[in-house]
């Protein structure tokens, strides 16, 4: 092999080294723990996203198109070939705002992740321990390039899932084939020039569910094609023209690099990623939480409701806090005024609260417009450590103002679920898709998936009949 001293002490070449280096043995405890909920979390996403109105349409697009059945369809009896279940699969995970999040990051993990690594071991041997090991270096990639480019990135307007998640899929993907250090380093080269996104797909666009398919695409392309000696470029997040940070941050000083490898293999992103319990987009969840904590205290009917100030980071504002418009269901999930008025009005966010038909609902609509969201600048200048921090106001017609602060949501990194409510969560998901007993197997393959001889027994149970 030909050796290019050049871009050997890059931090490409140390994340590469780091993908094709990691061993089940280096990863802790409480991250192969943590890893496995996680992974549970986002199948279970999947399978209730099998039968969405979009994914519907990707899988019968594609259907009509690929006579291939080498990789399975989740949920579904379907096969398409690789790079095709990926865009599916990934779509899936991420198509109803269930799916996890690295808040700092700015990454759904899995749904970038996931669909990549399966894609390209699906129909091969490959040991539990091999398998989880994969997964970590997948998850531990993408959430860096999001630390390092910072929370300007999503606020420039780029859609960092499918943007950032090449990484994560490219990585994962790469360890999952035995990729070496040079070929990873092309395999990242080759995803990161096929990262785009656009965020205006937030306001009604289908689109925006299929963004982390099209991300885990672009990494099990890099893959594949590096462990066959195509090259990427070598230097792809530092280049100084045309490189990943410096393009995307369309600057050369408004990103962090130090943060792609730092303390790789000490510092553990995995056990930064967090849950979601409501469906809707996570910069929502605290605002939804801090609700719910003042009608534990101070119990109020809509009538008595005057107005409700969020006040939070500048990207919260300008992420969800827009003029709700019904423009479909991605709208109503990403819309902050317009979830508070579902939890007000249903009791809740979850699943059964977004159907068609409530898009246009004339309640949910007209109490959206009671909820104001400003920027508060202390929060917005602790940066994206704390960009879902928010402080909310309840005013009553009584005059009373009820005020509850929340850095974090439930489920998050700082308060992360219990196995029992993670398992919960999945079963609810999971048999829209697969008998009850099938999803229990499934659920109990993952959670000792690192003793399993291959790990195959597990992605064949993603199938249905």
């Amino acid at each position: 092999m030909t050796a290019h001293t050049a871009f050997d002490d890059t931090h490409t070449r140390r994340i590469a080294e780091f993908v094709s280096g990691l061993r089940y043995e280096d990863i802790p405890a409480s991250v192969r723990t943590r890893i496995k909920l996680l992974v549970l979390d986002s199948l279970g996403c999947a399978l209730y996203g099998a039968n969405l109105p979009w994914t519907r349409i990707l899988q019968d697009t594609l259907g009509r198109i690929d006579s291939s059945t080498g990789c399975s369809v989740w949920g579904t009896a379907q096969r398409l070939s690789a790079p095709h279940a990926a865009l599916v699969n990934g779509t899936q995970v991420q198509g109803f705002e269930l799916d996890d999040v690295h808040r700092v990051g700015v990454l759904h993990v899995g749904a970038v992740t996931l669909p990549a690594l399966i894609a390209a071991v699906e129909g091969s041997p490959i040991s539990g321990r091999d398998f989880l090991t994969a997964i970590v270096a997948g998850y531990e990639i993408g959430p860096r390039v999001g630390i390092c480019m910072g929370q300007e990135h999503i606020g420039q307007g780029w859609h960092s899932g499918a943007t950032l998640g090449v990484f994560s899929a490219a990585a994962g993907a790469s360890r999952a084939l035995g990729l070496d250090a040079e070929q990873t380093q092309n395999a990242l080269g080759i995803a990161g020039t096929q990262a785009a996104g656009l965020m205006a797909a937030q306001y009604g666009a289908m689109v925006k569910r299929m963004h982390a398919g099209r991300s885990s695409q672009s990494g099990l392309y890099g893959a594949l094609f590096a462990k066959d000696g195509f090259t990427g470029i070598r230097d792809v997040l530092e280049a100084p023209y045309g490189g990943f940070c410096t393009t995307f941050s369309r600057s050369t000083d408004r990103f962090d690099m130090t943060e792609l490898s730092a303390d790789l293999g000490e510092r553990w992103e995995t056990e930064k990623i967090a849950l979601k319990f409501y469906s809707c987009v996570g910069s929502n969840h605290t605002t939804l939480d801090a609700i719910r904590a003042i009608q534990s205290r101070r119990p109020f009917t809509l009538d008595e409701l005057k107005e409700i100030v969020v006040h939070g980071s500048q990207v919260t504002v300008d992420h969800v806090g827009w003029p709700y418009r019904p423009e479909g269901l991605t709208s109503a999930q990403l819309n902050l005024p317009f979830c508070v008025a579902t939890l007000l009005i249903e009791g809740d966010v979850f699943v059964d609260q977004f159907t068609p038909d409530v898009v246009d609902n004339a309640d949910r609509i007209s109490l959206s417009r009671r909820v104001t969201c400003r920027e508060d600048p202390a929060i917005t200048a602790r940066g994206s450590r704390f960009r879902h921090m928010v402080r909310v106001e309840v005013q009553l017609t009584d005059g009373s103002v009820h005020e509850e602060t929340v850095e974090a949501p439930r489920g998050s990194e700082k308060s992360f679920a219990t196995e029992a409510d993670i398992v919960d969560k999945f079963m609810k998901l999971a048999t829209k898709a697969l008998p009850e007993a099938q999803a229990r197997e499934l659920a109990d393959a993952v959670l000792r998936m690192d003793n399993l001889d291959d790990a195959g027994t597990l992605i064949a149970l993603l199938a249905a009949a």
